[in-house]
């Protein structure tokens, strides 16, 4: 009982400081932003713990084994399972999704796009 307690207390702390804490400029934004980085680390945590660790680590030590010992070899597979990221961040969401100009901070007064097309050109 005094876990799961805690566990909301946590949980409520975070969800009202975390937009808080984003550099979005829209309140949409910023609150799509949360709710989107707290939805991949309720899943994220989880599953990089509880499967990917362990099945790295096993074939980690299956790599050794096939390898006839090539240590080097496993402890790359180690070494890959046990680093970061362990949380996805604003930015690390920001990263994975790649350079969106429509998401920039310095945004156009226009919120029409504007576009410039060629005139055709005739082919003798």
């Amino acid at each position: 009982m005094k876990t799961q307690m805690l566990a909301g207390l946590i949980a409520l702390s975070l969800t009202t400081a975390l937009p808080q804490m984003l550099r979005a400029e829209d309140k949409i934004e910023k609150a799509g932003v949360a709710v989107g980085v707290s939805a991949g680390n309720m899943w994220f945590l989880p599953i990089k713990y509880l499967i990917v660790m362990p099945v790295e680590a096993f074939f980690g030590a299956v790599s050794y084994v096939v390898t006839g010992g090539n240590s080097e070899l496993t402890q790359q597979i180690w070494r890959d399972t046990q680093e970061g990221p362990y949380v996805i961040t604003p930015e690390l969401a920001r990263t994975a999704v790649g350079r969106r100009p429509e998401l920039e901070e310095n945004k156009n007064d226009s919120a029409v796009p504007q576009t410039t097309t060629a005139a055709p050109q005739s082919v003798p």
